[in-house]
């Protein structure tokens, strides 16, 4: 029976590279976008993620819900906090933007570079990163570098200065054992990446995609016993 997964977007250069990999990696499943882009708008204004910003998109996540889904995947790395609130009130897998990647990172060895491009989302992903190592009992290091301008420039259909800026950033975490791409829309600059550096370089759609795959089957077979 097909699946049927939201895909929770606050930003539209997520979408692509997200749909890309429902396609490659869970085909027979049936992806519905929602976008609320005036969530990034706002979530940029702000140092930290405001109450009003969280309970609106929690109110997002619930309307998903009510569409009778098996799963949320969120494609927007800013809302994590949200995110974990609203998986706390839902009885359907919610999957955050990054948790498949970092937990890829984190087998991958003791130093961890990471390559943003959404400023406001850094910290949020930092803290989710030493949250999960902790509970994994692993001790890593975590070095995040912004690309300055990409994202405006991929904002502005320009793709291919996108990725060359984010692999010229990218050169600054040479020394580390994995390089994460930081959002689903950095994901476009895989390629670039790895033509710079012998690094790993992990991008978060595939990870994800295969990671709320097992999650909905997992629930279906709880479900069936």
């Amino acid at each position: 029976m097909s699946k049927t997964i939201v895909l929770l977007h606050a930003t539209p250069v997520a979408m692509q590279p997200i749909s890309d990999a429902m396609a490659e990696l869970w085909p027979d499943a049936t992806p519905v976008n929602l976008l609320d882009d005036g969530l990034s708008l706002e979530r940029a204004k702000d140092k930290e993620l405001t109450e009003a910003l969280t309970a609106r998109f929690i109110r997002f996540g619930e309307y998903a819900r009510d569409m009778g889904v098996d799963g949320i995947l969120a494609t927007c790395s800013a809302f994590g906090e949200a995110l974990e609130k609203l998986a706390d009130k839902l009885d359907i897998p919610v999957l955050k933007p990054n948790e498949a990647m970092f937990a890829s990172a984190i087998a991958a060895g003791n130093r961890v570079g990471m390559v943003a491009t959404f400023r406001p989302a850094i910290a949020g992903m930092e803290k989710e990163f030493y949250d999960m190592a902790a509970r994994l009992n692993k001790t890593v290091s975590l070095t995040t570098v912004c690309a300055e301008g990409a994202i405006d420039q991929l904002r502005a259909g320009n793709d291919s200065a996108h990725n060359q800026l984010v692999a010229q950033y990218a050169r600054q975490l040479t020394e580390c054992d994995a390089i994460m791409l930081a959002h689903f829309s950095t994901s476009r600059a895989l390629k670039d990446v790895q033509a710079v550096t012998d690094v790993p370089v992990l991008a978060a759609p595939q990870a994800a995609v295969t990671e709320m795959k097992k999650r909905v089957m997992q629930t279906e077979g709880n479900t069936t016993c």
